[in-house]
């Protein structure tokens, strides 16, 4: 296909943070073909651990869009390098490959006015449809840029792919210790702007005994009883308002039989703060908690037969940080988001730039397109008004322009 027909470039100037006029009409004459990108992503089964149809159809669509190097790491990852003027370190521009939907979950994206509905189709499709766009723009414009932009498609962003492919990228990847600056695309809310990243661990809690007869063996521990002793302890601890700290027992597994006393009961827990101090104490009060209700259980009833055990298993670990909002990067993604009409703000949460933000390097996650939502639901959607969609795509691209380029957008 053949890529987008360059325009002249405006002369005249432009509001802080904003794209020229020239730049937003090519953006409005891909709408039709966002849409599309958007769909055909949507459309393509990338279950947890499972991104390998989306990440060869990603690749490809890069190539489309004009990149030459593009490839797929041995973590799943896809890569496209645009080369710079300079070798200095490379500026990221990211979106995840990965939904939370289950294998064999029916993904079909249906309209309803100027909504588009489907499972996955803002978190994160849009993100990667809104990609192709702005490279479609470099490249039509043959746009230079100082630093060289590596745009990433990541995979284990969602739950418990715990950051998989962004934590690859920058520890053990072939761009480890050559990134700069980050950028993730993640959401569509082109007026939020995530500048600090939410910590979380998570744990599966096993608590471990002797089995037997509900009747016959009535009197020994239960591990069913030292869980369900740990969960009141767990919910018992305070945690600061500010900064918000939380905690939250999600999953409980165990048990075979009505009539029996299980052998094993598994819980699992999810602890996130945006400060990593009170997210290390909330671990330790959690695992404490547990462990004062195996110790509660063991007093309780008899160990004859044997004791209660914990085997507490880590799932889950998200570091925590930040961008301050003096960083350039910040302002500049501020100043895109309020020259395309949004209501600007700085926010945290758990997204791909946890990583780069733990390891010093400036990230922001930001939206794009017009707004949604019902995200992680079969009921997912997105508006697509012409208007607004053109106005919330237009933010990254201005970010990118200002970040990379020698002179203004």
């Amino acid at each position: 296909m053949a890529l987008l027909a360059p325009m002249p470039l405006a002369a005249e100037p432009v509001q802080a943070g904003a794209l020229s006029p020239s730049f937003k009409a090519q953006l409005d004459a891909q709408y039709d073909r966002i849409i599309a990108d958007l769909i055909r992503i949507t459309e393509t089964p990338a279950p947890p651990f499972k991104e390998h149809k989306r990440a060869e159809l990603f690749a490809q669509m890069l190539r489309d869009a004009g990149l030459k190097d593009v490839s797929i790491d041995e973590e799943g990852n896809v890569l496209a390098l645009r080369p710079g003027q300079t070798n200095a370190p490379v500026f990221v521009v990211s979106a995840h490959l990965d939904t939370v939907f289950p294998e064999g979950t029916p993904i079909k994206v249906t309209r309803e006015g100027e909504r588009l509905l489907a499972p996955g189709i803002g978190d994160d499709s849009l993100g990667l449809a809104s990609i192709l766009a702005w490279i479609r723009i470099l490249e039509a414009n043959r746009i230079p840029t100082r630093q060289p932009i590596l745009f990433v498609g990541t995979v284990g962003e969602e739950g418990a792919g715990d950051l998989r492919g962004v934590r690859h990228l920058f520890t053990k990847g072939a761009w480890k210790g050559r990134i700069g600056t980050f950028l993730s695309v993640d959401n569509a809310d082109a007026g939020r702007v995530v500048h600090a990243a939410v910590g979380s661990r998570r744990y599966r809690l096993g608590f471990k005994g002797p089995d037997g007869h509900s009747y016959g063996a009535f009197g020994i521990v239960n591990p069913m009883a030292a869980m369900a002793e740990a969960v009141r302890g767990i919910y018992a601890i305070n945690v600061p308002a500010e900064p918000k700290t939380t905690y939250a027992a999600t999953v409980v597994h165990g048990g075979t039989s009505v009539n029996a006393i299980p052998d094993l009961v598994t819980l699992e827990v999810d602890m996130r703060s945006g400060d990593p101090a009170a997210l290390r104490k909330l671990e330790d009060d959690v695992l404490a908690a547990a462990a004062a209700g195996v110790a509660s259980e063991n007093a309780a009833r008899s160990v004859r037969p044997g004791s209660i055990s914990l085997d507490p298993q880590l799932i889950g670990d998200r570091p925590a940080g930040t961008t301050q909002p003096v960083h350039p990067l910040v302002s500049d993604a501020l100043a895109a988001s309020r020259a395309a009409g949004f209501d600007a703000r700085l926010d945290q949460s758990s997204t791909d730039s946890n990583i780069p933000m733990s390891l010093g390097v400036p990230a922001l996650t930001i939206g794009t397109g017009a707004g949604g939502g019902r995200t992680h639901s079969v009921e997912e959607y997105l508006e697509t008004g012409r208007e607004r969609f053109v106005a919330g795509v237009s933010v990254g691209l201005a970010i990118i322009l200002a970040q990379t380029q020698t002179s203004a957008p």
